[in-house]
């Protein structure tokens, strides 16, 4: 599995699993993620500490955002994922270096798909989104 950055359109900032659920619901779903990944990165690899990280997909044609799922991320990993707050705390070259490292992308490349997420990101900040959380809804029903 490549290492994306993952750019939310600007009217679904503060919209997620976590921001909708309980802190215990919450610690209940990212705990199975855990589990079931093994504490470990499901994009690197690495063993140890990991953090819950939403999946989403995008209807560019009805503008819903789609959780699809949850994956556990290494910390570095994860920092790449949310490129536009690491870029904010002044970490963009670091997180260039890890989508280089993990990819084994050149800096060609991985400056090439910042590029192209930022151009999606712009272009999909234009629309209002909904969000849709059903997954996380149902995960929850399925576990507890």
């Amino acid at each position: 599995m490549h290492l994306t950055i993952e750019l939310v359109p600007s009217s679904c900032w503060g919209r997620n699993a976590r921001s909708e659920l309980s802190r215990s619901e919450w610690d209940i779903a990212r705990r199975k993620c855990y589990k079931s990944a093994n504490h470990r990165c499901e994009i690197c690899g690495d063993k140890g500490r990991v953090e819950a990280h939403e999946i989403w997909e995008y209807d560019d044609n009805t503008k819903t955002q789609i959780l699809k799922g949850l994956i556990c991320l290494c910390k570095k990993c994860h920092e790449v994922k949310h490129y536009g707050r690491s870029q904010m705390l002044g970490k963009a070259k670091e997180c260039i270096c890890r989508i280089m490292e993990v990819n084994e992308w050149s800096e060609h490349q991985a400056t090439d798909h910042i590029i192209e997420e930022s151009r999606k990101w712009k272009e999909r900040s234009e629309f209002n989104w909904t969000v849709d959380l059903s997954f996380v809804w149902n995960f929850l029903n399925e576990i507890i």
